[in-house]
C-alpha cells in the first residue's frame, strides 16, 4: 500500500522558515500552507509540516524541543549525486544554515547535512548501494 509521510517540525517565524526552503529550491502545497503551518513539498509523498511553535504545541501535551540545544531528530535525505550534495548543502549555508558536522566520504556513500533557521538537522547522502558493504 502506498504510503505518505509527514514529518511535523515547530518553527519560529513561517515567512522566515519558508524563504529558506525556498532558497534551496523546494516548494509549498498552498492547498495545505497557510499562517499556522506550511506543507513542504520533499519528494512525491514525502512532505514537513512546518507548524508555526503555538499551532505545534497544540498537538502534543509535552514541551517543545529546542533543537538548537538538543538532537530531536535527524532527517536523511537522498541525493542523485555527490555533486547534488554539496549543492544543497551551500545553498542551505547560503540561506542561513549552519553545517554541525564536516562532510564525510565512506567511499560507497558520501554524506553531509545542514542545521536549518530553527537547528532541525537535515542529513543529506548519496550512496551507491552496489558498493556497499554486505553488512553494515
Amino acid at each position: 500500500m502506498l504510503r505518505q509521510i509527514f514529518v511535523n517540525l515547530p518553527i519560529k517565524d513561517m515567512a522566515r522558515s519558508q524563504a529558506f526552503f525556498k532558497a534551496l529550491g523546494l516548494n509549498f502545497n498552498p492547498r495545505f500552507t497557510n499562517a499556522q503551518g506550511a506543507c513542504l513539498e520533499i519528494a512525491e509523498n514525502i512532505y514537513a509540516m512546518l507548524l508555526v511553535e503555538p499551532f505545534f504545541q497544540g498537538f502534543t501535551k509535552l514541551p517543545i524541543s529546542d533543537a538548537k540545544k538538543a538532537t530531536e531528530v535527524l532527517i536523511a535525505l537522498s541525493c542523485d549525486s555527490r555533486a547534488e550534495v554539496d549543492e544543497l548543502v551551500a545553498k542551505a549555508v547560503a540561506a542561513g544554515a549552519t553545517t554541525p558536522n564536516a562532510p564525510q566520504d565512506h567511499g560507497f556513500m558520501v554524506q553531509h547535512g545542514f542545521a536549518d533557521l530553527d537547528g532541525h538537522q537535515w542529513e543529506v547522502f548519496w550512496m551507491d548501494e552496489s558498493a556497499a558493504p554486505a553488512q553494515m
